[in-house]
């Protein structure tokens, strides 16, 4: 048989390159949503997108297609693709899935803890606490992350690690930064610091309770802060009713 006659089963260069090219483009859309440069809600201009990253608008529709299985995008018949905006209840909903996640991660990080595990946990934590007295969001908020971020990925459970960080990603969607108190900083690390004494302890039923519920309760305060915004939004409207909306 004539090897012509059947097609190979071997992507060629160019489909390879245009993989390429569209993981690249998919991973700076992501990025600019995530940055709040392309803000939820709004239509994205694929044209504009591809000015900008001087590619072709055909790797712009294909990552933003793979966008829209991630739940950054909605892709809408004849108007477009738009910028996913993250709800009150789409937050709850995440809010629960990393619980348990947060939780599991603890339990199964517990029973092999190391002192290397130990200095690295409470040095996020000491630096926690200087963010939280001053009321320092900014700095806190990466250091949060990245304490959370540890417990899981030292697992070393690779599914566990891809599961946690794609909720995390579609968190940062629903953005109360600004709404955030010196108090809730203060009672988010005193909470940090009975998770790591549980890990220490290497208790791990402990660890998953201490966990899951830290993570109830920031889902408690952030509806909390959302109320207190809802019934100081009239008076704010009054005031200035061009600026009458955060993100």
């Amino acid at each position: 048989m004539d090897d012509t006659e059947a097609p190979s089963a071997l992507p060629t260069i160019a489909a390879l390159r245009e993989h390429s090219l569209t993981a690249v483009v998919q991973h700076e859309i992501e990025r600019m949503i995530l940055a709040g440069e392309l803000a939820p809600g709004v239509r994205l201009n694929e044209k504009a997108v591809a000015d900008t990253l001087k590619v072709s608008r055909g790797p712009v529709r294909e990552a933003c297609r793979a966008l829209a299985e991630l739940g950054f995008v909605h892709l809408i018949p004849n108007r477009g693709v738009f910028i996913k905006k993250l709800t009150k209840e789409d937050a709850v909903e995440v809010y629960d899935l990393r619980a348990g996640l947060t939780g599991l991660a603890s339990q199964l990080l517990a029973p092999m803890m190391t002192a290397e595990h130990l200095d690295r946990l409470e040095g996020f934590v000491g630096e926690m606490e200087q963010s939280a007295e001053s009321a320092d969001f900014q700095s806190f908020y990466p250091l949060n992350l990245e304490f959370h971020d540890y417990i899981v990925r030292a697992t070393g459970n690779a599914r566990l690690i891809k599961l946690y960080r794609g909720l995390v990603k579609e968190f940062h969607l629903f953005r109360t930064h600004g709404l955030v108190q010196r108090s809730s900083l203060l009672e988010s690390n005193h909470e940090h610091r009975d998770i790591v004494a549980a890990l220490k302890a290497k208790d791990a039923s402990l660890a998953y309770l201490v966990s899951a519920r830290h993570v109830g309760n920031g889902k408690e305060r952030m509806l909390s802060a959302l109320d207190d915004l809802a019934e100081a939004s009239p008076a704010r409207h009054r005031r200035e009713p061009e600026r009458g909306r955060i993100e």
